[in-house]
């Protein structure tokens, strides 16, 4: 195609995009899901498992392969933009005193799902057929188990705050356990591109370009008053170009060094300056991440088949990875918040919480695919995953107030059991 015909397929594809993720997500909102789920699953609708079976010739008029790139790199801008915006909502004093079990969380949210996931590689991947051919056994069991390891942190945030969560003790034990497992997570994605590649190279990297991050977040935060006095006499379009050019600045050096764009941007966000002028700039870059992440979720979509589920030993390995998936995780994160003297009531949702994977792994599923050790088969059972353990968190979290409230008021659930 030619750059005149991709812009014109591109105009339509975003309509397209956002008018479905719309319907998707006030669909799904009806019984409770944030929208940011919705958009997951209207990525998925867009793809081969849904309106490339029912419309082939619809699907792929839509979205010709030559766009794909362009999805692809646009949904970035929106990843970065949105994730920006997340860090800078997030309160790192809302931490002060849950360091500790935030901790041993993160550490049992990371270690179970690997050791769990690599198994069930190892004692059944070559069973199921969807290992890669060239791809040795090792870097596809590590591979699964971090993916599996990852926490959906901006779903997680989303979650909190449109849930009215955000003052609780379970929603900042969450966070801040599920921002050191993200973090945790992209260095270890880091040594599995590594040991693929026959070199420690890639690692060795993230782990230095990681201090180099540390340190160039530090003198950020140093200089945030000179900056909001510099913000102070700038004119607004001139405040919102230097943050766009910071931001960017930020997303590229991390992709650099194996974090990937979205930890970046994060980061920034976290030790961003704040004052009115600062403020203001920020709120207008929010509505990019809200107009061009769907297209990140469409471009997945278009990479999921469940056609691909329909073989038994297949659908036997999805069902094994959302098994494991959910027992690694939730499990593991509800112990660990128990073992750190955390009530039954606080662990339970932390949890709940920490078991969705969304976004996160749908990025990683996205880099394994383009490495070659993910297959197109292993790929559409992890995003299986990754919705499944999504949608789970909000029923399950209104399932636990439920069980509270019936504890709290044992009278009138003796007064219920009797009407029955």
């Amino acid at each position: 195609m030619s750059a005149t015909e991709l812009a014109s397929a591109f105009f339509l594809a975003v309509v397209v995009v956002l008018v479905v993720c719309r319907a998707v997500s006030r669909l799904l909102g009806t019984v409770g899901q944030p929208p940011v789920v919705g958009e997951m699953v209207a990525g998925v609708v867009l793809g081969p498992s849904v309106l490339g079976a029912l419309l082939p010739g619809v699907e792929s008029a839509l979205f010709p392969t030559d766009l794909r790139p362009v999805l692809y790199v646009v949904g970035q801008i929106g990843l970065v933009a949105y994730m920006f915006h997340v860090g800078w909502e997030f309160r790192v004093d809302r931490l002060r005193g849950v360091a500790r079990p935030a901790a041993l969380v993160s550490a049992a949210g990371v270690l179970v799902p690997v050791v769990l996931g690599a198994l069930l590689i190892v004692t059944a991947g070559r069973w199921t057929g969807v290992l890669a051919p060239d791809t040795r056994l090792v870097v596809s069991a590590l591979f699964v188990g971090v993916a599996l390891a990852v926490t959906a942190f901006p779903m997680l945030a989303r979650i909190i705050a449109e849930q009215g969560l955000t003052g609780t003790r379970f929603g900042s034990l969450s966070l801040g356990a599920g921002a050191v497992d993200d973090a945790v997570a992209w260095i270890l994605l880091a040594g599995v591109f590594s040991i693929s590649g026959g070199s420690a190279g890639l690692v060795s990297v993230a782990v230095a370009g990681g201090f180099g991050l540390v340190v160039v977040l530090t003198a950020v935060a140093r200089l945030r008053p000179r900056a909001v006095r510099l913000a102070e006499r700038a004119a607004p379009e001139s405040l919102l170009l230097a943050l766009v050019g910071v931001l960017f600045l930020m997303a590229w050096y991390t992709d650099e060094i194996g974090l990937y764009a979205v930890f970046g941007a994060f980061s920034l966000g976290l030790v961003f300056p704040r004052s009115r002028e600062l403020d203001r700039s920020v709120r207008s870059l929010e509505p990019v991440g809200r107009v061009f992440l769907p297209l990140f979720f469409t471009y997945s979509g278009l990479n999921t088949d469940f056609a691909l589920l329909g073989s038994g030993r297949v659908l036997l390995f999805t069902a094994g990875c959302v098994a494991v998936a959910v027992v690694g995780k939730f499990g593991a994160c509800w112990l660990a918040a128990r073992a750190s003297g955390e009530p039954n009531r606080v662990a339970l949702r932390v949890g709940a919480l920490m078991n969705a994977r969304g976004l996160m792994q749908l990025i990683a599923l996205n880099l394994g695919l383009a490495a070659g050790i993910v297959t197109r088969a292993m790929f559409s059972a992890l995003v299986v995953v990754a919705i499944v353990t999504t949608v789970m968190a909000t029923p399950l979290l209104r399932l636990i107030d439920r069980h509270d409230r019936a504890e709290e008021d044992p009278p009138l659930r003796a007064v219920a059991a009797g009407t029955r």
